[in-house]
């Protein structure tokens, strides 16, 4: 019998007994959003113990005398950790720590976690929240669950049915429709020493297009993104175009890449699934960018239930201006003295490898923050089912617009105790979350070309 998930204990009495069937949720249970459930579909209410507080709105104006347009301050500076974690102390929270970070304190004594006090800081608009709930009433997966109808703007299933929709909630969560970042992706040797790779990176997230009022407006394109290398010399000029779609069944991604050597634009079907992701020098994989993206078919998705666990959330420091990358990047792990980790509850959901379907990871067990939707972490198995990678996303909010965002993501390869730090954007001038100039004209085999100078 199909059963809805709902939150706290519920979920996890749920959780080995719901089926992959989707469908709308009644009127009545969407009306919970912004009532017991917040707007999203989180838990209104704190937990037992006051470690994680009631969520009243989130962070909806800057601290005082930050400007618009520069690196957002921390609105937290003034908090001392509560505890840290350590190799030594890790059996007194293991069972609020996820596989990889118990294998990073247990592999590398300089590794830590700092916990400061839980803030759920997490704020949308107005127009994603109304969004959401209609969206509750309307979204559908399609297609097996490789696509999703009947939604725009915002989490399409604020009160899921199955691990699928808890994907695509992570996948279509809310983020501005216009979005111009130039970061820094960092793959240090074991030694500690880099040499950075800097990207444009020129989102616009169609599914987020205020004008569109329904799915079928977006013509399946969920998102326009594109990767324009700046640096070092012997990448720049390489040019990455991606047209991600909403229905993959209907039709799969479509890519381009533009390439100075050639001096051609060529197709790139490659950029999906377990193929290396760009500039990751083969230390992740194209769908772990931002957690996990594109098609979920070659998995069994499955819901765990919901946990408490220590996240890394509101990493202001992370990427304030004048932090040189030099101070972020250590042998083994970056500097965890800049990571702020908050108990938040989390969603716990697990793929599989399907049997005949080939992928590097056999099994993925990801950690979605229950008020964001976006992936915390996750913790990739080779195909003997060992932990091999672990992934962490750095989460904080962009208190202007409002909206939750990412300020970076660290993939860790467990065996070659190297890593990925993407994303760092302390050097970097601030990203523009209403970059009006970007047009979709632009997003074409034809633009790339020309943009491709080295």
């Amino acid at each position: 019998m199909k059963k809805l998930l709902m939150t706290g204990v519920a979920a996890v009495a749920l959780a080995g007994t719901i089926n992959m069937a989707s469908a709308a949720v009644p009127a009545e249970v969407a009306d919970r959003l912004g009532k017991d459930l917040t707007p999203l579909g989180a838990e209104q209410a704190g937990n037992a113990d006051g470690s994680i507080p009631a969520w009243t709105g989130g962070i909806t104006q800057p601290p005082a005398g930050w400007k618009k347009g520069t690196h957002y301050v921390d609105p937290f500076s003034s908090d001392a950790p509560l505890y840290t974690i350590t190799g030594q102390n890790l059996d007194q929270h293991r069972d609020k720590l996820s596989a990889g970070q118990i294998a990073m304190l247990t592999r590398h004594n300089t590794y830590k976690m700092d916990v400061y006090q839980s803030r759920r800081t997490c704020a949308n608009t107005e127009a994603s929240y109304q969004r959401a709930k209609e969206n509750a009433i309307s979204a559908r997966l399609e297609e097996g669950g490789n696509g999703v109808g009947g939604a725009i703007l915002t989490t399409p299933f604020p009160v899921p049915n199955n691990a699928l929709e808890v994907a695509w909630n992570h996948m279509l969560r809310y983020r501005p429709f216009q979005i111009a970042a130039q970061s820094v992706n960092i793959i240090p040797t074991t030694g500690g020493s880099f040499v950075p790779t800097v990207v444009q990176t020129d989102t616009i997230i169609n599914y987020s297009n205020p004008a569109v009022k329904t799915t079928a407006e977006l013509n399946n394109i969920s998102v326009y993104i594109l990767f324009n290398t700046i640096a070092p010399a012997r990448l720049a000029g390489n040019v990455t175009l991606v047209h991600e779609t909403l229905n993959q069944a209907a039709g799969p991604r479509n890519a381009w890449q533009y390439s100075p050597g050639t001096r051609r634009v060529r197709r790139a079907p490659n950029i999906s699934y377990d193929n290396p992701g760009t500039n990751s020098d083969g230390l992740s994989t194209s769908d772990s960018f931002d957690g996990y993206n594109g098609a979920p078919d070659r998995y069994n998705w499955t819901v765990l239930g919901k946990r408490e666990q220590h996240i890394a959330y509101n990493n202001y420091k992370t990427q304030e201006e004048g932090l040189q990358y030099k101070t972020i990047i250590q042998p083994g792990h970056v500097q965890q003295d800049l990571v702020r980790y908050e108990l938040h509850r989390v969603w716990q959901i697990e793929a599989t490898l399907k049997q005949g379907a080939r992928h590097v990871y056999s099994r993925r067990a990801f950690s979605l923050d229950e008020d964001t939707w976006s992936i915390s972490t996750g913790d990739l198995y080779d195909g003997r089912g060992e932990l091999w990678r672990t992934q962490e996303v750095w989460q904080g909010s962009a208190y202007d617009h409002p909206v939750c965002v990412t300020f970076g993501q660290v993939d860790y390869d467990i065996d070659a105790r190297r890593y990925i730090a993407g994303g760092l954007r302390s050097e970097e001038k601030p990203v523009n979350y209403d970059a009006a100039e970007l047009q979709v004209d632009r997003y074409t085999p034809d633009f790339i070309r020309r943009l491709g100078v080295r």
